[in-house]
């Protein structure tokens, strides 16, 4: 929150796709200096066209490839006149390195999707309207798009968001990381202290501490049966959003699970008429 973010260099590299409705390219922009790679799909036609940055969801590094997660969602918002941008973060794909991300509560890939946006802006493309652009994340992609509300409000229009992981980053660890036995809870830690031993800490690093800073509608989708993330931690950040006085629905599926699939299409009709109210 204190930092200047910096953001940049967006360049279009290899055509990756052509469809009957908009061309995917291979791109990479510039993060707090880092070079940072994704996909862009842009809609045929003149435009100018509103924007939106995908944040996804943890997929290992070790075996993600450029623009994997959010497919079906880079389809059909494209499909429906969207430039969408889907940044891989960076220590993925061909993105630089980041050796302290994972230590540091992975707060570099809310660094990232900052940058995207910026990026976006200083493209200067006619066909790209950069006062339109909107957030989407799924999973730990919602927990990003959560800290970038709280950390630079403002930066965009509107956001949404799908079965996302706490709001509470010590509650993702014991979740995801504690369970597994993974060396970096160690490191975190050693690093920062526990929640125990270092309750001013881990409050600071929770976007619900600064929900009184954001000044974007926000929609929230999580399905009754999510055994990934529960959705309890949406209903909390919901009412820490409501009594902030805040634009914010939560939209529940019942008997939906993590991955949203006999009630994905619905749940995409609700995002589209919510970009489109706020973007359009």
């Amino acid at each position: 929150m204190q930092r200047e973010h910096r953001g940049s260099d967006l360049r279009l590299g290899a055509v990756r796709a052509r469809t009957d409705a908009y061309t995917q390219y291979a791109v990479t922009y510039e993060s707090n200096g880092l070079t940072i790679s994704g996909i862009m799909n842009v809609p045929d036609g003149d435009g100018p066209f509103p924007a939106l940055v995908l944040a996804h969801g943890y997929i290992d590094p070790a075996v993600y490839t450029t623009g994997r997660g959010l497919a079906r969602e880079q389809d059909l918002l494209a499909r429906n006149g969207y430039v969408v941008l889907h940044t891989d973060y960076r220590n993925h794909a061909g993105s630089d390195d980041d050796p302290d991300n994972d230590v540091n509560l992975r707060l570099g890939y809310t660094e990232d999707v900052i940058a995207a946006v910026l990026a976006l802006r200083s493209a200067a493309r006619p066909n790209i309207d950069d006062e339109r652009i909107g957030l989407l994340g799924r999973s730990m992609g919602g927990g990003v798009v959560y800290n970038t509300l709280v950390v630079a409000p403002g930066l965009i229009a509107t956001a949404v968001v799908f079965a996302p992981v706490s709001a509470r980053p010590e509650e993702n660890i014991d979740q995801f990381q504690r369970p597994d036995r993974d060396p970096i809870v160690g490191e975190i830690e050693a690093a920062h202290g526990t929640p125990e031993e270092n309750p001013a800490f881990w409050r600071q690093v929770s976007p619900l501490t600064y929900v009184d800073r954001v000044t974007e509608p926000l929609l929230i989708h999580h399905g009754t049966a999510d055994d990934t993330c529960p959705i309890a931690w949406s209903e909390r950040t919901t009412a820490a959003f409501e009594a902030a006085g805040k634009d914010v629905t939560l939209r529940k599926y019942r008997g939906e699970g993590h991955t949203f699939a006999p009630q994905w299409p619905a749940s995409m009709d609700a995002t589209l008429s919510f970009f489109d109210r706020h973007l359009r």
